[in-house]
């Protein structure tokens, strides 16, 4: 999502409210510390019951075997009683690299505008503004369908884009993990604005001949963090399905959300959307661990649609003409930043070691006693103590250095943000692989590392989702999207703007 130009200025993580975001936090923060309180009390009875049974060893009050095979017991009842973790693979993950010819310079882009009379001068003006500030290049790209005056954005359209992003990641995705569309079990699609029928996904499937038996879904309406959403998805169905491959594929259809009216929270979306897609794949099978590129580390998942105000900031309705286009409202700025605090609240008390989940609990105990305008315990976590590498929201400069601010990131954190946004736009859910390959082509990704891929989207929610890096990651500078022009950023310029 694409903020307002004239909140540029404003810090996301300051525009919040503190008793709504301090409720809901506490809320899931109580049901994360009253497990983990279960799992602590488990362990403790594990280990009195090993005390007393090794003080009546060490005392020979019983047979030395009956109390060894007792300990035993005891152990063994403990480990099957623990709940089956079901490991998730990141086996290897594929990003579209638009054709030329789909390239838009700004000043293409505004000239063709000026020809569709949907749009007056005012308009133009305020689309220019809104690209000359979004921190995007002169290289990002839209389907040819946008190309033609007017744009034409009709159903045979929209599914010919979707064949044209889909198509090639998935392909592309099959060959470097040499499987057969028939080796897949699950198949998951995500695109927010364009849901035809048959869905995305059955598209897929009949070009593919896939099996019978593959469980397809189709996610629509998700907004930019559908990507997340369907990882998790992914996660939960190989929980149920072992011993099986799922294929996501993450995209946005821009033919179909064009706006040729003159409202402005509507023409955003114009303006800050680009082409992309992704294709990842997943597996649970045990063989895959030797050959697959990160494991999942954890899930998180938060929203706020329950709030009028925050449903309502950014949603797709018709203008006083009867034009069909998303607003993104004022609203929306505070909004995210509510959702992001309570989202990465939330995630730390996961994730953080112990140290830092201390000073986070104080801090929060400590602002239920103190005034609402004393700031002074607003204690911001380290997550690199945790975390090395961060793929972000690239919904426009602003936000990504708020959230840097907010979570006290380096220029090298924030770096694969900016320079994904700056050569390719917001390819809204499917940004944050674009991210990920520009750390693997930087050969920035080492054994170990964790990436923490946050995404926002319309809803409005807020997800999270963190890898660990299996093997070393390298080689991957000479293919995907940015092949081509790695070699030329990080460009400064665009990191200093923010």
């Amino acid at each position: 999502m694409g903020p307002f130009s004239k909140l540029n200025n404003e810090n996301i993580f300051k525009t919040i409210n503190t008793h709504d975001h301090d409720q809901i936090s506490s809320t899931m923060l109580s049901e994360h510390f009253y497990s983990n309180i279960l799992e602590l009390l488990r362990f403790l009875t594990l280990i009195l019951v090993i005390s007393i049974e090794a003080f009546f060893i060490a005392h020979q009050a019983w047979n030395f075997i009956s109390h060894f095979i007792i300990l035993l017991l005891i152990i063994f009842l403990y480990y099957l009683s623990k709940p089956a973790s079901s490991v998730c693979y990141l086996v290897d993950f594929s990003c579209f690299k638009p054709p030329s010819f789909c390239r838009v310079p700004f000043s293409t882009f505004l000239e063709n505008a000026s020809k569709i009379k949907g749009f007056d001068s005012e308009s133009i003006a305020f689309m220019s503004k809104i690209l000359s500030s979004s921190g995007q290049s002169e290289e990002t790209y839209l389907p040819p369908a946008l190309h033609y005056i007017p744009p034409k954005t009709h159903q045979q359209e929209s599914i010919k884009e979707a064949k044209m992003v889909l198509f090639p990641v998935m392909e592309d995705l099959l060959l470097k993990t040499k499987l057969s569309p028939r080796d897949i079990d699950v198949l998951i699609v995500n695109c927010s604005g364009f849901c035809p029928s048959p869905s995305l996904s059955s598209i897929i499937i009949n070009k593919y001949s896939m099996r019978s038996d593959t469980r397809s879904y189709n996610l629509s309406g998700m907004g930019c963090s559908a990507s997340v959403i369907a990882i998790e998805l992914a996660q939960n169905l190989l929980k149920t399905h072992k011993n099986s491959y799922a294929i996501v594929l993450s995209t946005e259809i821009l033919s179909t959300g064009w706006y040729s009216g003159h409202e402005k929270p509507k023409l955003l979306l114009n303006c800050l959307f680009r082409m992309g897609s992704a294709a990842i794949l997943l597996s649970n099978k045990k063989e895959t661990k030797n050959t697959s590129k990160y494991k999942l580390f954890c899930t998180l998942r938060t929203q706020r649609a329950f709030e009028d105000k925050a449903y309502l900031c950014a949603i797709r309705e018709e203008d006083s003409n009867g034009k069909l286009g998303v607003a993104l409202n004022r609203d929306l700025l505070p909004v995210v930043g509510e959702l992001l605090r309570t989202n990465i609240t939330i995630l730390g008390s996961k994730i953080l070691p112990f140290s830092e989940k201390l000073w986070l609990g104080v801090s929060i105990v400590m602002k239920k006693f103190a005034y609402k305008e004393d700031t002074n315990y607003n204690y911001v976590p380290n997550f690199k103590t945790v975390v090395q590498h961060f793929c972000l929201p690239t919904s426009g400069r602003p936000m990504i250095g708020d959230i840097a601010k907010g979570l006290k990131l380096s220029e090298r954190d924030i770096e694969p943000a900016l320079m994904t946004l700056h050569r390719f736009g917001n390819q809204s859910s499917s940004s944050l692989w674009y991210e990920l390959c520009y750390m693997e082509a930087k050969e920035r990704v080492k054994k170990g590392d964790r990436v923490w891929q946050l995404g926002t989207g319309s809803g409005p929610k807020c997800n999270s989702v963190v890898w660990e890096c299996l093997r070393p990651i390298i080689g991957e500078s000479s293919i995907g999207p940015w092949a081509d022009c790695v070699h030329q950023y990080p460009i400064t310029a665009v990191n200093q703007s923010v």
